[in-house]
């Protein structure tokens, strides 16, 4: 995947990430940032962005930096756990994703998410493990 600083590229149209409207806003394997719009499609019925879409967009940060990384030695990356706090919820305007890597090992790499709303306020923090491991012939 190619670095990128200071412009927005959404996911691929048949990959996860389009159902729900991520777009990496930074992309490298020391930051990576994304924000999604809430929409309808992201809410739960109460009205607020459903757990899991953050869950998600974690993920895909940690994975996507970590992949950045990893193959150019022909290793991939892959999830390998993922907690999500959620401190506040978010209604409406955009999630905005701020991503870093904590652990940076052979095998194994941790990231610290943190999401916040348009004002900035921090809504959630997630920490994904991600595997690295050698890809199969």
């Amino acid at each position: 995947m190619r670095q990128s600083r200071g412009r927005s590229c959404a996911a691929k149209a048949e990959h996860f990430d389009a159902l729900y409207g991520l777009e990496f806003v930074e992309v490298s394997s020391e930051h990576m940032s994304g924000v999604v719009a809430i929409t309808d499609k992201v809410r739960q019925p109460y009205g607020l962005v459903h757990g899991g879409v953050l869950a998600s967009i974690a993920e895909s940060l940690a994975s996507v930096g970590t992949a950045v990384a990893v193959h150019e030695t022909g290793s991939h990356a892959t999830g390998m756990s993922n907690y999500t706090t959620f401190m506040r919820p978010l209604l409406q305007g955009s999630i905005h994703a701020d991503a870093h890597p904590r652990h940076r090992g052979r095998t194994t790499w941790i990231w610290d998410i943190e999401f916040t709303d348009d004002a900035g306020t921090v809504c959630a923090v997630s920490r994904v493990t991600i595997a690295v491991r050698a890809a199969r012939a």
